[in-house]
């Protein structure tokens, strides 16, 4: 309470007795996998495809990574974080992104020509040393012709080679001969016809070293996706990321198809993702099933061999057929990326408590595997979410099923809309700590809840004709123990009636004798 020494009219601001919840995000996806470029192990953010290649680069033949973000944005997706475990053939590899040591690397490729005046200028394959290499061209020391020039090659911003050198063919110290026959870090070529060439103007070029070759089997295995959260590595480097709702590793399949890992490598990662989805609480993992698999084998390895049983995964079968945009052909590639989509768009347009299925896979242009509806009728069961073509409706998610056998959590928009709701209140209430613990706190938080909740059954979410019907909050000495308050602590038990998906919709249709109004046998 202020004091007031004099007498005088006072204006006091008084803190709202409300503090809305607001609804997170559910939109966000994490991405894990291979990519030509780009910083390792350092969760990106990227908001449209013109980011990521910036950042990453281009689509990589025989990888997925690139495909299923780009499947992500052209479905709906907005936010999408990247983390990218290693390199791919051709691309710059883990030890180069993250300043390694650099006598590990393979040796470096030569880099674009740089124009010197009527020459050019490159780096020529070396193996990386402490720093960039540069050129200078300045003038000549002591008398000599007016056309002769010093060539200095400085790396790391130390002189390593000196030329004098003259622009003439027919002289003794002509440059390109001089380099290529001393040089061992540069080359120089001729860019215009003998009777053109001339002393270059006095600059400096940067020559940009181009990236080094990646083996093919310089790849990834489980531990590096799997990663550590102390390194903030793999997976593990996504748990400082709080508003990540989903996440996908479609690289995985990739390094099944070249034999980098086998089908228990295969199923240890996918594992990993699910645990590092369970240990945060509020995202769900996408899981894709390995290429080829027709409705039976996928029902076995569904089964037998994989045996998930989550909460807080999905699985979405079979892959889809795509254009690829680096070849103009279509090609394969896993779901996961063009499902987060979808199920981002899903939110958006509807919410997250409406089942992300009965939607259109934007991009594909046909499926792996066509299923029937008596094939989806062995698979829906288990968990497996069919991706089907519909004669004039395209290509649909048709399904919205989790991995859990627990029938509490068997539809997907439950799973997700429990995420939603226990992230939204866990933020919205951060006010609460260091109240004090007493009628008036458990009044505030009561109706603080309760208004949220209202909110969400105004907006379709909770089931029933009344609020009272769709969700109770009790926040009393009921729930508040006085052994509970020594302790600290405050305790608000809420109940919530969410909207289940009409997964089986039946019409009972029988015939009635007009004028009797009673049903014929």
């Amino acid at each position: 309470m202020p004091s007031y020494l004099s007498p005088g009219v006072y204006v006091e601001e008084v803190a709202s007795g409300s503090r809305p919840i607001e609804g997170v995000g559910t939109s966000v996806a994490a991405f894990v996998g291979l990519a030509p470029a780009g910083p390792l192990n350092e969760p990106t953010l990227v908001t449209n495809w013109s980011q990521y290649v910036a950042a990453f680069g281009e689509f990589a033949d025989g990888y997925y990574l690139a495909h299923s973000v780009y499947g992500f944005f052209n479905n709906g997706g907005s936010a999408a974080y990247v983390v990218r475990v290693g390199g791919v053939p051709g691309g710059v590899p883990a030890e180069t992104a993250t300043g390694g040591a650099a006598g590990d690397a393979p040796a470096l490729r030569a880099a674009q020509p740089l124009q010197l005046g009527t020459f050019t200028v490159t780096a020529t394959d070396r193996t990386p040393a402490d720093g960039p290499l540069t050129v200078e061209v300045t003038d000549a020391e002591g008398e000599g012709p007016a056309d002769r020039f010093r060539l200095t090659v400085k790396e790391g911003g130390k002189v390593a080679e000196t030329f004098d050198v003259s622009p003439k063919k027919n002289s003794r110290n002509y440059v390109v001969t001089q380099v290529k026959e001393r040089s061992k870090l540069i080359a120089v070529q001729e860019s215009a016809p003998a009777a053109q060439l001339a002393r270059p103007d006095n600059q400096t070029l940067a020559l940009p070293v181009a990236p080094p070759v990646v083996a093919a089997d310089d790849q990834p295995g489980p531990a590096e996706y799997l990663g550590d959260s102390a390194d903030r590595t793999g997976f593990g480097g996504l748990e400082a990321v709080d508003e990540i709702s989903m996440v996908a590793v479609p690289d995985l399949m990739a390094a099944y198809q070249r034999g980098a890992i086998d089908t228990e490598a295969l199923k240890a990662v996918q594992l990993g993702l699910i645990a590092h989805c369970e240990l945060m609480g509020d995202r769900v993992a996408l899981i894709d099933p390995p290429p080829g698999l027709n409705a039976r084998d996928v029902r076995v390895w569904r089964q037998e061999t994989a045996g998930y049983d989550s909460k807080y995964a999905a699985l979405y079968y079979p892959w889809v057929k795509v254009f690829d945009p680096a070849n103009g052909q279509a090609r394969l590639v896993p779901p996961s990326g063009h499902v987060a989509g979808v199920w981002a768009r899903n939110d958006f347009e509807r919410g997250v408590h409406k089942a992300p299925a009965n939607e259109v896979v934007r991009g594909a242009v046909d499926v792996e595997m066509k299923i029937t509806r008596g094939e989806q009728d062995l698979l829906n069961p288990i968990g497996v979410n069919c991706i089907r073509p519909f004669p004039g409706r395209g290509i649909r998610v048709w399904g919205a099923r989790t991995l859990a056998s627990d029938p509490a959590w068997r539809y997907l928009n439950i799973r997700r809309y429990f995420n939603y709701l226990e992230e939204s209140i866990l933020i919205g209430t951060q006010w609460v700590v260091f109240e004090p613990n007493d009628e008036a706190l458990w009044a505030r938080i009561h109706r603080n809840v309760s208004a949220f909740l209202v909110n969400e059954w105004r907006n379709g979410a909770l089931f029933g004709s009344r609020p009272e019907d769709a969700f109770y909050v009790k926040c009393d000495e009921e729930t508040n123990t006085p052994e509970s308050i020594d302790l600290g602590r405050v305790v608000c038990e809420i109940g919530v009636a969410p909207v289940k998906p009409a997964e089986f919709v039946v019409f009972r249709l029988a015939q009635f004798s007009s004028g009797s109004g009673e049903l014929e046998e």
